[in-house]
């Protein structure tokens, strides 16, 4: 991974873009308003919250490539900057679905009775260099060990990012550092000014910040002994999929044949970023993308759950077999 790939619309624009695509659920209006019955051709209506992350992508070429239609789906997309921010909207059913929902979240919810979760299928595992941790190209931390009692931004805290750099830097034998919550979009100014000692981005926002301030690598989110972790996926609540149960089995097997795609061809991937994050053509060639499962595997949340607990993010025993959607 090369750690200075200039990007010509850098931060600023993806800063923008984030900002445009905040959450306007005032739209969907009030009540249960998500799902609302078939649409003209017969389809069966769908909404369904998004980020403009790689994570989504599979959404897009469900989308895209007709898989929702043939399923018998009219999907509505409404674009949201984080998806605990869609988590009200859900638990109203204003929404049918989050896309690209960060699991630490939505089990946690799950857990505390806000929320009656469903997972209908996962979005994206950790791959290489999916997401990093970045410093100032001068600075003075050089090792995991330097971290320890410096400032690091995530998007959330308490959430997938502080649960799986914890992880790695205690496989290492190294010690915590502080976390401040920046979002994404604001972590590269956050670093340029000091306001933080290190940066954890995920793409597209992680190259971003290396071309633009020429960040350095400091340590690859995804390496072990979090490697091929599912991190987000598809969820909905269990009233939708027991209300809407043909419903909730044909977004899965659009979502699974959309991921199945985007394994096996990421040339498919790259082509969807630029419609619907303010990634170019040119930038979506470069960043890494995650990895996208064709099959939702409960023995592999089951190594989520496990991580959860070990770090007390969850209270309570959970098997997520009993979760998921069939």
């Amino acid at each position: 991974m090369t750690t200075s790939r200039p990007l010509r619309t850098g931060t600023g624009r993806l800063a923008a873009g984030a900002a445009v695509l905040a959450l306007v659920l005032v739209a969907c209006g009030g009540g249960d308003s998500g799902s609302s019955g078939s649409s003209g051709d017969g389809r069966q209506k769908v909404t369904v919250a998004a980020l403009p992350l790689t994570d989504a992508a599979a959404l897009y070429i469900a989308r895209d490539r007709g898989l929702f239609v043939k399923e018998g789906l009219d999907v509505s997309i409404q674009p949201v900057q984080q998806s605990i921010q869609a988590l009200p909207a859900l638990s109203k059913g204003q929404v049918d679905m989050i896309a690209s929902a960060n699991y630490v979240t939505f089990l946690q919810a799950d857990e505390q009775g806000t929320l009656d979760l469903r997972i209908l299928a996962e979005g994206v595992r950790t791959a290489p260099h999916m997401m990093d941790v970045l410093v100032p190209k001068d600075s003075p931390i050089k090792t995991a060990a330097d971290l320890k009692g410096k400032t690091v931004a995530v998007n959330i805290l308490n959430n997938i990012q502080s649960l799986t750099l914890d992880a790695i830097l205690d496989q290492q034998g190294a010690g915590h550092p502080d976390y401040r919550q920046i979002a994404f979009p604001q972590m590269g100014p956050a670093l340029q000014k000091g306001q933080v000692d290190a940066v954890h981005a995920v793409e597209p926002f992680d190259s971003a910040i290396q071309g633009e301030l020429k960040a350095r690598v400091l340590l690859d989110g995804g390496s072990a002994p979090v490697q091929s972790l599912p991190i987000s996926g598809y969820v909905t609540t269990g009233a939708f999929a027991e209300k809407h149960a043909k419903a909730a089995r044909a977004f899965r097997r659009a979502i699974e044949a959309a991921s199945r795609i985007a394994a096996q061809d990421p040339a498919a991937v790259r082509a969807e970023l630029p419609k619907y994050t303010k990634v170019t053509a040119d930038q979506a060639k470069t960043i890494n993308l995650p990895a996208y499962p064709a099959t939702t595997d409960a023995a592999q949340l089951r190594r989520l759950v496990e991580l959860m607990r070990k770090q007390g993010l969850l209270k309570k025993p959970l098997d997520p077999a009993t979760l998921l959607v069939k």
